[in-house]
């Protein structure tokens, strides 16, 4: 597998998008992501998210057991198709070569979105992301290896959708949760 930057993609802007505070007038417009690696008896299975940042709440979602680019659009998709956004969105990244692809590029046209990506090596550039993961790793108990792929996908599914979203609260958004967060922008 070749994970050197693809040479028909356009070049990322290099920014340090540091800025993770939420912004309420900014949500569906700002988001990250990134790819960790949860180890199974039946091989590796890859998670890619869009988070939205003012929010916090996992708009758009994939696993997969590979980490080809079709990874990281699945989760994109699934944001775009999930949250609709009206206006242009900025979708922040590290450099990996599957968020520096021209796959992604024509992707990000149709759907009208920037993808800005972090200085190289630097993790605080990201660091909603990786925090998030941090969370995923040491809240779901980080089972090592997990006995399927299924059941992975299922424990990860249901931590997002049951916990993360619902009923963890951060500390950035009132200590409320994504979803008592973005109830409250809505009334």
């Amino acid at each position: 597998m070749n994970f050197s930057p693809d040479p028909h993609a356009s070049r990322r802007p290099v920014t340090a998008l540091r800025a993770f505070q939420p912004d309420s007038s900014a949500r569906d417009t700002c988001g990250c992501g990134d790819i960790p690696c949860v180890a199974g008896k039946e091989g590796r299975l890859y998670l890619a998210t869009t988070i939205d940042i003012a929010s916090r709440c996992v708009v758009g979602r994939a696993t997969l057991d590979h980490l080809r680019t079709e990874l990281v659009a699945d989760a994109l998709k699934a944001a775009c198709r999930t949250r609709r956004p009206s206006s242009p969105v900025i979708f922040h990244s590290n450099h990996g070569c599957q968020y520096t692809s021209r796959e992604l590029d024509v992707l990000a046209d149709k759907f009208h979105i920037r993808l800005p990506v972090g200085r190289t090596g630097q993790c605080w550039d990201n660091a909603l992301a990786e925090a998030f993961f941090s969370n995923l790793k040491s809240e779901m108990g980080d089972a090592s290896p997990w006995p399927s792929q299924a059941t992975a996908h299922t424990t990860i599914f249901e931590w997002i959708e049951s916990w993360y979203s619902l009923r963890r609260l951060h500390s950035s958004i009132g200590y409320q949760s994504p979803a008592e967060y973005e109830t409250a922008l809505a009334a």
